[in-house]
């Protein structure tokens, strides 16, 4: 059922408040930052501000016009109470279990002057990159995605959840050796500039997303006026969002492991 079904991920990311808070808690000391205290405020509050940041406007309007669909000012209490008394506070008992950890070694020396890099080809440098790699994650679902929006917009019933698990495999998947393709294709042509790229490269799917979500509007959906459009596009919107940061967070951890493995493998003299 639909709302079962998202009630289900609601809870489900409440409490992996603590894992993301571990976990970049032990990258942000990997970077040798001071300003922990900000990184664990961001974790809790930046994707959680955004996504009830457009849900509060979209409800405004919908209670303005008396919709069915607004929500009653107990469910909202509820969900913040969700947020504010179970996922912040694990996601700073997360950052703390994080800085206490032993930091991250690299198994080379890393020099404190950039090297100058090279002209980049196209394939290797964003835009081209980003959309080129972006595309990859995005057809490993897409065919699943038709059924998905299928029972979220036209009412028919999903019921093939280990199907979708095996999905979620191969998008995990596809995200993590497309990136990893990526960072090789530029670390041949010197460029080192990894970090952000290895996210970028695989986010994209995000947009892909969304623009599947504008042609599954204008050629499967009759809505009628503008404020049916406009709560779909919101959705679409935050799914949209948080797809993009799930594939670009596989694509990123799978790079970190990735060049820690390349360079220990590396012989010096």
């Amino acid at each position: 059922k639909k709302g079962q079904a998202l009630t289900a991920v609601i809870i489900l990311y409440v409490l992996c408040g603590g894992v993301g808070g571990y976990i970049s808690a032990r990258l942000y000391k990997f970077c040798d930052a001071k300003s922990w205290k900000r990184c664990t405020i961001a974790t809790a509050i930046a994707f959680p501000g955004i996504i009830v940041s457009m849900f509060m406007v979209l409800n405004v309007f919908l209670t303005f016009v008396g919709a069915a669909t607004a929500v009653s000012f107990l469910t909202i209490f509820l969900v913040f109470f969700l947020w504010a008394c179970v996922s912040t506070p694990l996601v700073f008992v997360g950052s703390y279990f994080g800085y206490r950890a032993e930091k991250v070694e690299v198994p080379t020396k890393t020099n404190q002057i950039a090297r100058f890099i090279p002209e980049v080809p196209y394939y290797a440098a964003p835009p081209a990159s980003i959309f080129i790699a972006g595309l990859l994650p995005f057809g490993s679902v897409c065919i699943e995605l038709f059924f998905i929006m299928s029972a979220l917009w036209l009412h028919q019933l999903y019921y093939i959840m280990g199907f979708l698990m095996a999905v979620l495999m191969i998008l995990v998947a596809t995200c993590a050796q497309v990136s990893m393709v990526m960072c090789y294709l530029q670390l041949c042509v010197e460029d080192h500039r990894w970090w952000w790229k290895s996210f970028a490269n695989c986010a994209s799917a995000g947009i892909y997303l969304f623009m599947y979500s504008l042609w599954f509007l204008t050629s499967k959906l009759d809505l009628v006026g503008v404020l049916p459009v406009l709560v779909y596009l919101t959705y679409m919107s935050m799914i949209s969002i948080a797809f993009g940061l799930m594939c670009g967070t596989v694509g990123y951890l799978s790079c970190f492991w990735f060049t820690r493995k390349i360079y220990a493998a590396v012989k010096v003299d």
